[in-house]
């Protein structure tokens, strides 16, 4: 959550043309991340949990080029983007060790 909040906050400093477009994805990218955590942490499996943490990976490999995006053209500095980034790599890491964890539970159960 804490990484979609300041995804938000580094959009809000996004040209105003660029609110539909380039902010919205990214918030969408961003808000997907938890989202799918949450949706897979209620499945009944930990394989469908599994699946939805690849899902949650995917949005995160997504927000972190649109934020690469947006420094490129010069939309964000790289103070603006540096939490972001920080964040991101700390949810990846994070997610892989969930993942690692169920796979190996799942393995035992075998």
């Amino acid at each position: 959550m804490e990484l979609a909040a300041e995804v938000h906050r580094a959009t809000l400093k996004l040209p105003k043309h660029e609110m539909s477009g380039m902010a919205a994805q990214l918030r969408r990218a961003a808000v997907s991340v938890p989202s799918n955590i949450a949706e897979g942490s209620g499945r009944r499996t930990a394989r469908e949990f599994i699946a939805f943490l690849h899902i949650a990976r995917g949005s995160l490999s997504e927000l972190k080029t649109q934020l690469v995006l947006a420094r490129t053209v010069g939309y964000l500095a790289d103070a603006d983007l540096s939490n972001a980034e920080s964040l991101s790599d700390e949810v990846g890491r994070l997610l892989n060790a969930v993942i690692r964890g169920l796979r190996r539970g799942q393995m035992a159960a075998l």
